[in-house]
């Protein structure tokens, strides 16, 4: 430990003096008595005087981490005014007062009561001043001093990472730069050494160096390859006083990876390499895999495989697997052992990112020499063409022979083979195949018109070996011949104008041919025989597979002939020639002065010579009107029909329609409608029965009147007649009221009003001759109790 006598601070006595115009007062840095300056003014002539302050001190310092038994002295307080009566009390103030620092308020020295450390705090900031104890009046203003902190070497340098990590690439020159690293000292770099440091390589030598006064780390050994070595720790320290013995030190460990840089090329691991391959092996098929070594790592241990020459480089290639860096050998093209057993590769290895820097070392690449040996497998019959295409004339007959394949075995055993169709592929068994040969014959007759093309599969498969079997396609082409005759290539609605002029053409007429015949078609028109001169048409032949249809008068008349009918031969130039005969129609129509067909019916030659068009459509629309006002009209009186007195149709018994009302005899008009009974024509307006509902309107019929002098039994049996031929009457027996009697009828009325006056007098036996429509009426009237009953 330092002395501290040099701390130690006297403090002068000064003389006070009263001075008028004093109004503050300066410290000085010396101790000397009172001074008096005296000057005159020019103005006044006073005397000025100057006075010193009575007590004043430097700056105190202390040793930081004073350890001895005593507490530490820092400093006296004193004042001339002080008599050592113990009149006067010193105070002190401001940092650490009263904790840190205690002052003998009778002596005014000061101590240092705790341990210091100026790394927590350099200086401190205290004031003091001395009381009169009997007045308590200051004797000397407050003033303020200071007590600074020596430094001590009490910290060592510590870096800023307890670890560090750097890199740098393999083959680096020396003195290349790695890493700098930084340590820091707490102590005052202002005092002293304590805070000077000096960095030292511990361990990592004679690989790396670093600078003494940076912590710069550099390679201190040239061409360090990762492939040797990769990983590095270097400890670093750091010492204060710079470097000298009794300074403290810190250290730290610096990790230094070397990178990979591509210095090292591919090589083999073997100069030869062997592989088999069968001979049935399709392209594409790996046969084995090769690997050129490269120490490096990452992107620089990339490798590309090619072949570089050799007699299979056509027959086998090699691909790179990035993941593994290995080359497989792949087939190219198909093998055949009876052609080739041994092939020689030569396989080539090459670093795809090469390093400029080391190309003088030498090509970064190998080679390798690689066989493949070709296996003899028993593989299937082989065609003599990859598909055949047979053409065969569609009148071909059956039986006969329409082409060959040929297969057979690649193998040296040469085995037999056979030959089959594919049913799936022939269905309807049109053709087969001598399996000795492979001759293709027909089985059923062809027709091009229905199929002109047909595709089957040929099977050909050993005799020794079925399992080996191999199938081709046989495109069969049917070639035409001339079996169909031309005929008209649509039908044909001709007609001709009345005022037709003679030599006006009136229709074009085209044909058309199921065959193809390989120049194309060619068809001629002309007349048959019987009508090689006909009186009213003649056809022209275009040339150009169509035939006009010429007039050959002037004018033409519907009401002699409204159709003529024109056969046509049509033939074709193929061989043998065909022909058909078309029949064409044309109808005579009334024609505008332009041409234009206005009407070619018949009926149309009732009408008024001198009718418009316009007429023509009024008449229409005035027909149209009336005859929906007649359906309107039926309409009407149907829904004011009664409801049937029969519901049920499936009811064939005779029945009695009772209505159960007398009425009020022959003067009651109020029960019925005399006026029907009295009036037969209104019956006749319809037909339709009124005790069924009818499914069809029946045209309204009207007929003669037959109450006039007839008889009534022939008027009975007219009705009788009409009723059974009448569609719409029920297939029932039921009670008809024909709504006359007659004139002077033997019978008088039969209606049940006069029956009480008359039924004694009247015999009715002849009803029952009548036939069964009228038994119930002879049941009524022709038996004595037919009342009663």
């Amino acid at each position: 430990m330092r002395t501290h006598s040099f701390l130690k601070v006297l403090l002068w006595s000064s003389v006070f003096y009263v001075v008028h115009m004093t109004p503050s007062q300066k410290r000085t840095n010396k101790h000397s008595h009172s001074e008096r300056i005296t000057g005159m003014s020019e103005n006044d002539g006073k005397t000025l005087h100057r006075t010193k302050r009575g007590w004043m001190w430097n700056q105190f310092f202390l040793l930081e981490e004073y350890t001895g038994p005593d507490t530490q002295y820092v400093g006296k307080l004193h004042t001339d005014q002080d008599k050592g009566d113990g009149n006067l009390k010193y105070i002190l103030t401001g940092d650490g007062a009263g904790s840190l620092f205690i002052i003998d308020e009778n002596t005014g020295d000061i101590h240092a009561a705790k341990k210091l450390d100026r790394e927590e705090k350099s200086l401190y900031v205290l004031r003091a001043k001395a009381i009169d104890r009997k007045t308590g009046r200051q004797v000397e203003p407050e003033s303020e001093f200071i007590i600074k902190i020596h430094d001590i070497n009490d910290n060592e340098p510590k870096f800023t990472k307890d670890m560090y990590t750097a890199s740098i690439p393999e083959m680096s020159g020396v003195g290349t730069s790695v890493i700098q690293v930084t340590a820091t000292d707490a102590d005052d770099a202002n005092y002293g050494n304590s805070a000077k440091v000096v960095y030292s390589i511990l361990q990592g030598q004679p690989y790396f160096s670093v600078d003494p006064e940076t912590g710069i780390i550099k390679t201190a050994l040239p061409d360090m390859s990762r492939e040797n070595r990769e990983q590095y720790q270097v400890v670093i320290q750091a010492k204060d006083m710079g470097g000298q013995m009794g300074g403290l030190s810190g250290t730290t460990t610096v990790n230094i990876t070397l990178t990979d840089v591509n210095d090292n090329p591919p090589r083999f691991p073997q100069s030869s390499y062997q592989f088999s391959s069968p001979e049935s092996a399709p392209p594409g098929t790996p046969l084995g895999r090769i690997k050129a070594n490269d120490p490096d790592v990452g992107e620089n241990a990339e490798i590309e495989y090619s072949i570089s020459n050799g007699d299979g480089s056509d027959m086998f290639d090699i691909i790179t697997d990035k993941d593994t860096q290995e080359g497989i050998i792949t087939v190219k093209k198909h093998l055949d052992f009876e052609n080739k057993v041994l092939y020689t590769l030569r396989v080539e290895a090459t670093n795809t990112h090469p390093d400029p820097r080391f190309l003088q070392l030498g090509p970064f690449k190998d080679t390798a020499l690689v066989k493949i040996s070709v296996e003899d497998v028993d593989e299937p019959p082989v065609f003599s063409r990859p598909w055949y295409l047979i053409e065969v004339d569609e009148d071909a007959k059956e039986g006969s022979i329409i082409g060959q394949v040929v297969a057979q075995d690649p193998d040296i055993a040469k085995n037999a083979i056979k030959y089959s169709v594919d049913r799936h592929t022939d269905l309807d068994r049109i053709f087969n195949i001598y399996s000795g040969n492979g001759s293709l014959f027909l089985s059923k007759p062809l027709d091009r018109e229905e199929t002109p093309w047909h595709n089957i599969t040929v099977i050909a498969t050993e005799i020794n070996n079925p399992k080996q079997s191999s199938q081709i396609p046989v495109f069969i082409r049917i070639l035409d011949i001339n079996d169909h005759a031309p005929e008209f290539a649509n039908y044909y609605e001709t007609f001709v104008c009345e005022n037709a002029k003679a030599g006006q053409l009136i229709q074009t007429v085209s044909a058309i041919d199921k065959d193809q015949p390989p120049r194309g078609h060619r068809f001629f028109f002309e007349l048959v025989p019987e009508f090689a001169v006909h009186p009213n048409f003649s056809v022209v032949d275009n040339k150009d597979n169509t035939a006009g249809i010429m007039t050959r008068r002037n004018g033409y008349s519907r009401s002699k002939t409204s159709t003529y009918l024109l056969p046509i031969i049509i033939f074709d130039n193929d061989y043998p020639i065909q022909s058909s005969t078309g029949t064409l129609t044309i109808r005579v129509c009334a024609c505008d002065s332009r041409g234009n067909m206005q009407s070619c019916s018949a009926e149309a030659l009732l009408l008024p010579a001198g009718l418009s068009t316009g007429a023509l459509v009024a008449i229409l629309l005035c027909i149209i009107i009336l005859l929906v006002l007649v359906v309107l009209f039926t309409a009407l009186k149907r829904q004011r029909k009664k409801e049937p007195l029969i519901i049920s149709k499936d009811d064939v018994r005779d029945n009695i329609v009772t209505y159960n009302d007398e009425g009020g005899g022959e003067e009651d008009t109020q029960a019925f409608d005399i006026g029907t009974l009295r009036n037969p024509e209104a019956r006749e307006e319809s037909k339709m029965r009124r005790d069924v509902i009818p499914e069809t309107i029946f045209q309204i019929r009207r007929t003669a009147p037959l109450w006039e002098n007839i008889d009534v039994q022939d008027f009975i049996h007219r009705r009788l007649k009409e009723n059974d031929l009448d569609p719409a009457a029920p297939p029932y027996d039921s009670l008809a009221t024909y709504a006359y009697e007659g004139n002077d009828s033997i019978a008088n009325s039969l209606s049940s009003l006069e029956s009480l006056t008359t039924e004694g007098n009247q015999d009715y036996d002849y009803l029952s001759d009548w036939g069964p429509r009228f038994k119930k009426l002879a049941d009524m009237y022709g038996g004595e109790d037919s009342d009663r009953d």
